[in-house]
């Protein structure tokens, strides 16, 4: 299992540069770069990351298809492919209701239809092909001015079961969402049979299990209530009644940490012990996952985050 971090897109832009070149001095193996609105642009970092390293793939994970024009995704992903070598990975997501129309005012329509057809015509354009195609309702007829020196693996963020579907058949791997346990990572390969496979985890080591997995129960409590009742918290073995009073919390803007006990963190984080997180990299390992790629929340000292991830893969065997 491949193991990497995601800084977080709170940091300023030379931070998360900072901490992908720390990552590959310690031997891990992948750095990813999410977009969420509305923080750092994931290209402009991913392409100075890919600057400073020479052996970590190099991942976005993931952009869009409302915010860039279908071209321009295009243009960005070969200009980024050149800088790393040949070490990027695209990674693409139908993305949200509340960030694309909400606070975009773009209309959200038919996500897993515009996220298709958008990777097909991707696929069309990375080729060195020329698009001639309705992509989005917009009339294009473009092509690369260069061919791209390699296919560039195109991977989708996805949960819903009609996504994870076609992703299988339309895209290079799957990058499942924050608080996939090893019982989901298991039914996603399972059910699904994906390509690869690539997991956000949220992480906290400690002496104290305690202390390790408090700080994340905040965090841990808001993305439990995205999820609410679904085959992320029952293929971690979550009770659905608990699930659905998260979901609800969430829904009307109130907290629901104290809904969130040391268990059901240690069941959806990389947490606790030292020990603790190794023993939790092995049983994503054991699920068959083929990356696990740590988010840093912002908060944690850079050295001290990929420090205490080396620890933990190496008290598992992993380096």
């Amino acid at each position: 299992m491949r193991i990497g971090v995601a800084p977080s897109g709170r940091r300023s832009a030379a931070e998360a540069v900072e901490l992908a070149r720390r990552a590959e001095d310690a031997g891990l193996d992948e750095v990813w770069v999410s977009e969420d609105y509305l923080e750092r642009g994931a290209f402009a970092v991913a392409g100075a990351m890919a600057a400073v390293t020479h052996r970590m793939r190099v991942g976005l994970g993931v952009v869009n298809p409302w915010t860039r024009h279908i071209a321009l995704t295009a243009m960005e992903a070969h200009a980024l492919d050149e800088v790393a070598g040949g070490r990027s990975i695209l990674g693409i997501g139908a993305s949200n209701k509340p960030w694309m129309q909400d606070r975009l005012g773009i209309p959200f329509e038919r996500p897993i239809a515009r996220l298709t057809e958008y990777s097909r015509g991707l696929r069309t354009l990375l080729a060195g092909e020329r698009l001639a195609e309705q992509i989005g309702g917009q009339s294009v007829d473009a092509r690369l001015d260069a061919h791209p020196a390699r296919d560039i693996p195109i991977y989708w963020g996805v949960k819903g079961p009609r996504a994870l579907e076609l992703s299988s058949a339309e895209s290079d791997g799957v990058m499942l969402s924050v608080l996939s346990s090893p019982g989901y990572v298991r039914w996603v390969r399972e059910n699904y049979a994906p390509r690869d496979t690539v997991a956000y985890a949220t992480f906290a080591v400690d002496a104290d299990a305690a202390v390790a997995r408090n700080r994340l129960r905040a965090h841990t409590a808001r993305f439990l209530g995205m999820h609410g009742p679904s085959a992320i918290t029952e293929h971690a073995g979550l009770d659905q009644a608990l699930a659905a009073r998260w979901r609800e919390r969430l829904l009307a803007g109130q907290d629901a940490s104290e809904l969130v006990d040391d268990a059901v963190v240690a069941a959806v984080t990389v947490s606790g012990t030292p020990d603790d997180a190794a023993a939790a990299l092995l049983a994503h390992r054991d699920a068959g996952l083929g990356s696990l790629v740590v988010i840093d929340d912002g908060s944690a000292d850079p050295e001290s985050l990929v420090a205490g991830v080396v620890d933990a893969a190496r008290r598992a065997g992993l380096r």
